[in-house]
């Protein structure tokens, strides 16, 4: 079974943000899936490549595909019982710049830029979201 892994560029400098990314890193190690920070000062490539070894990488940039929360669910579903590991990855601060990535692995969480932080709590309550409705909880309302 594969695992899942949320990468963060840099660690939230604002302690809302921190505090709300250690809220949804609690709930879903009990999922079995895991938010890592890597260090803020890994250039762009360095930070792309380490995340792209051993497993199926998705970035997060605004002219991805965007899904609805229960589409986003099905993906999730999908990917916890794959063999492959899952690595989903917010960018830093300027984004991917460069980056050559499979445009069918590149996912939207809006058309609206957003500090990266930000990017980083909504993809975990999105990830935190997507377990709840493939249990069938009420935490999701359409």
């Amino acid at each position: 079974m594969g695992r899942i892994t949320l990468h963060l560029h840099g660690q939230a400098k604002e302690r809302s943000y921190r505090d709300m990314l250690e809220i949804y890193s609690q709930r879903l190690s009990l999922k079995n899936i895991k938010i890592t920070a890597h260090s803020a000062k890994k250039p762009v490539q360095q930070y792309y490549e380490e995340i792209n070894k051993n497993a199926i990488l998705f970035i997060l940039d605004e002219d991805g595909e965007q899904y609805t929360s229960r589409q986003f669910a099905e993906l999730v579903k999908g990917w916890s019982i794959a063999s492959e590991d899952i690595n989903l990855a917010i960018g830093p601060v300027d984004g991917w710049q460069q980056i050559n990535h499979a445009p069918k692995q590149v996912i939207s969480l809006a058309k609206m830029t957003m500090p990266h932080e930000l990017a980083a709590v909504v993809l975990a309550e999105q990830v935190y979201r997507a377990t709840e409705i493939i249990k069938g909880t009420k935490y999701h309302r359409d």
